[in-house]
This record gives structure tokens, sequence and C-alpha cells, in this order.
């Protein structure tokens, strides 16, 4: 019986341990639900329910990820309050105060560029501020707790993740990096030995969820950028430097799933692939393997990293004898076979550029901003565009006014 309940302790503490994120960010939330219920029945004569509900709504992994979200919340319950208000006004309590009240919050949403989550609050606020009946005062009382439920959500937010923006940055570039590694290995030696159809496929499915992966590390390596620069603790050239190693990632793991894909489509081929170009392809991949293990060392602060710019021109060194070799067996290669295997050589060039950041495709170009931003557009923007409009619609005589 002892060693039983030893065994389940030992199961439960490693469950919690491994899950140690969500652990932590469920008993932030319900704390900082519990505090706000409490504040707000203190600040405000029944007012801990929507307290308790906007600080829920309102946590996030990070400082920087609840104030926005906090934000969001405040537009929300100002656009909620001033649409169920408006509903009521002209048609009273019903069916048709709901329908009208959700549409309301969908156009003004769309309207001001709210963002996916801010625009998802609104109806959610509007429809508890309309619940057990609405006036003016009702609705500035639940303004006001959802204000308090906001501020407190924003302190406990602090402590909602036991790793920083820069941190959770580091860890997602990691997995990816282990992973690209180990199906490269796969590649590798499946290629050595010969492999069939079936595992070709299951690389590129691999290859497929890898790039799956890749929208979080993108939203989470841009959020560690902008927190950097409004939070005086955070390193702005760290963030800049593990943006552009998100970037190269994202390019590294796009040229693993094409390298997947041209293997699939070698095993197609009826000719075959001969012994010494899947030699030759079995040394090149795992060379790629190799440096990109190589970089992933100096993300995690290894000292025996080496220098970036020495692993990315071993593996352009490796590329180019890969394609020598293959050159040489010209004779005795297939025409799409030759072409298909030549295209690796690109591939493996675009990694070794990925890997040192000297392509201009990773620091020149820009990549889509996150999808889940409270505001799309600032509301300075917002305004000058209104009043640009406004100014075509009116007379030339009046037109000097705006």
């Amino acid at each position: 019986m002892r060693t039983r309940w030893a065994r389940t302790r030992k199961s439960l503490v490693t469950l919690v341990a491994s899950r140690r994120p969500w652990v932590q960010k469920t008993l932030v939330t319900a704390l900082a639900s519990g505090v706000a219920w409490e504040v707000g029945d203190l600040v405000v004569t029944n007012g801990g329910l929507v307290a308790a509900i906007a600080a829920a709504l309102s946590v996030r992994i990070s400082l920087h990820k609840s104030v926005r979200e906090g934000f969001g919340q405040i537009f929300g319950t100002a656009i909620g309050a001033g649409a169920a208000l408006l509903s009521t006004t002209l048609l009273g309590f019903g069916f048709f105060t709901i329908v009208g009240t959700i549409v309301l919050c969908a156009i003004i949403s769309r309207a001001i560029h709210l963002g996916e989550v801010a625009s998802f609050n609104v109806p959610i606020t509007a429809l508890i501020v309309i619940g057990p009946g609405l006036s003016e005062s009702n609705a500035v009382r639940r303004m006001s707790c959802t204000l308090i439920g906001v501020g407190i959500a924003i302190v406990f937010s602090y402590f909602a993740h036991p790793k920083s923006p820069a941190g959770r940055t580091v860890d997602q570039i990691g997995r990816v990096g282990k992973r690209s590694v180990e199906l490269l290995d796969q590649m590798s030696l499946g290629v050595a030995r010969g492999y069939t159809q079936q595992e070709a496929g299951d690389w590129l499915a691999k290859a497929r969820l890898l790039v799956e992966e890749l929208p979080g590390v993108r939203a989470q390596a841009q959020e560690a950028r902008s927190y950097a620069k409004w939070f005086p603790t955070a390193e702005v050239d760290e963030a800049e430097d593990l943006y552009s190693r998100g970037v190269a990632a994202e390019h590294t793991v796009v040229q693993i799933r094409s390298i997947a894909r041209t293997l699939f489509d070698s095993s197609l081929d009826n000719a075959g692939m001969s012994e010494s170009t899947s030699k030759q392809i079995s040394k090149a991949l795992a060379s790629a393997s190799a440096a990109i293990k190589d970089r992933m060392k100096s993300l995690t602060g290894d000292d025996s990293a080496r220098e970036k710019e020495d692993i990315a021109e071993e593996l352009r060194a490796a590329g180019t004898i890969f394609v020598d070799e293959v050159i040489d067996q010209v004779d005795e290669t297939d025409p799409d076979q030759l072409a298909r295997t030549i295209s690796l050589k690109a591939n493996i060039d675009i990694i070794a550029d990925s890997l040192d950041l000297s392509s201009p495709a990773i620091r020149h170009v820009a990549s889509p901003t996150s999808a889940d931003g409270i505001l799309a557009l600032s509301p300075a923007a917002q305004g000058r565009r209104f009043r640009s409009k406004i100014k075509n619609l009116m007379p030339t005589s009046l037109k000097k006014y705006f």
C-alpha cells in the first residue's frame, strides 16, 4: 500500500512538473479572479462577479500580453456598454435587443479595427452589462468593475509564466531546432540504407507538422521584440537577435519540408536512385543536421558552441562537395533524378544562410505582424483616416476647417 502511494505521488509530481507553465498560469488566473471578486465587492456593490470575469479574461502568459489584453477589455467594455444602452433604448428588452446588441458590437469592433481577441470579448461584455437590467448607472458601475478586474489581471500576469518572453522564444526555437535535427537524421539514415515510399511519406508528414509550429514561433518572437521596447529590464539587442533567429528557423524548416518533398518525389520514380547518389545525399543531410545541432548550442549558452560563420561555411562546403560528386556521376543518373538531386544543394545553401543570418531575406524583409493585436491601427491613425474621409465629403468652403 505504501509503495503504491509512493508511486502515485511520484506520478502526480511528475505530471505537475512537466506541465509547470500551464499549472502556474491556471493558479495565477484563479488567484487573480478571486482577488478581483473580493476587491470588486469592496469597491462597488455586488461588483465582484464582473471584476472576476474581466480578470479571468485578461490574464495572459506575460505582463506585456496582459496589458494589451487589458486595453482590449477596456475598449470592449466601453463598446459593449454603449451598444447595450443603444439597443435597449431603441428596442427595449427582448429577442431583438440581444440580436441588435451583438450586431452593433460586431460592426463597431470591425470599424475601429479591434483585434480578434478583443472583438470576441465585446459581445460578452455587452451581454454581461445587459443581463440583470440596464441603466446608465449600471453601465458605469460595471465599467468600473471591469477596470478593477483588468488592473488586478495585469498585476498577476507578471507571475503567470516562469519565463520571460525572450526565454519562451528560446524554448520554442530550440524545440523546432531539435525536431529539425531529428527529422534530418531520420532522412539521412533512411536514404543511406534505401528508403520506401511509405518512409518518404512519413518524413513529409513530419515536415508539414513542423511547419505548423512556425506561426507560434513567429508570434512569440514578435512578442519578445515588442516587450523589450517598453519593459526596462529587457534587452532590446537580445530580443532583436532572437527575432532574427526565429525568422531563420522558419526559413530552415521550410527548406527541410522541401527536402522531404524532393525525397518523396524521388521515391515515385521507377528509375530509382543509384547507390552512389543515395550515399552523397545521406552525407549532405547529415552535414545539415550537424550544422543545425551546433547552432542550437549557442542558443542555450553552451560554452562549446562554435561561431555561426564557421558552422555555415562548413555546411556550404559540404553542399559544394555534394553537388560536385553528383555531377561526376551525371552519365549514370536519370535526368529527372539528377535535377531533383541538384535542387537539394539550393536547400542546403539556404539553410546555411539561415544559420549565420547572412541572408537579406532574414533581416531586410518585414514579416507579417501577429494577428491577435488589440488595435490593428492606432487611434491616432484611425482619427487621421476618418478626418480625411470627412474632409473629402465637405464643400470646398468648409474644408479649411478640417
